[in-house]
């Protein structure tokens, strides 16, 4: 009988326990309850249903670093470091476990797309100027999902 009380005062603390999320400043975690988008908990204490939700998306609001490398036909290497964050969470939690793919996907089509990447001749490319206009075409896109990217930096090897 005591096992069986013993037992039973474990389960209950353990549930109270995963009743009680913690979300660590400068995060949003997305809560999904049979597998959909619940709501979004901003940084804190909340209590939450233990056996029903889940969640889904750790998102961290500051910045985030993202590195690409690019092989150009004419044997040009160009490596870049993108600097993003997410700006609503609302949006952007959807598409948060793409976003490294839809963010070096964007740069690598915008520097394809570039007119001065069509040239053999990266030495006169000012790398600073190239850099805000793919920061420009990629924000198009992930404005709408979003996000936001703050900064390139480019390097031609």
């Amino acid at each position: 009988m005591t096992t069986l009380l013993s037992l039973l005062v474990i389960s209950l603390l353990a549930l109270m326990v995963g009743a009680v999320k913690r979300v660590p400043n400068g995060q949003v975690h997305s809560l999904y309850r049979h597998g959909r988008p619940q709501r979004l908990l901003p940084s804190g204490m909340h209590l939450v249903l233990p056996l029903l939700d889940r969640v889904g998306h750790r998102i961290d609001l500051g910045g985030q670093v993202l590195r690409f490398e690019q092989s150009m036909a004419d044997a040009h290497d160009v490596r870049g470091t993108v600097y993003w964050q997410v700006l609503e969470p609302e949006r952007a939690d959807a598409v948060i476990e793409q976003a490294d793919q839809l963010i070096r996907g964007g740069a690598l089509a915008a520097l394809r797309e570039e007119p001065e990447s069509a040239n053999a001749d990266f030495s006169n490319t000012d790398s600073r100027d190239l850099g805000t206009r793919l920061k420009q075409a990629m924000n198009k896109v992930l404005r709408e999902r979003g996000m936001m990217v703050t900064r390139v930096e480019l390097d031609f090897a």
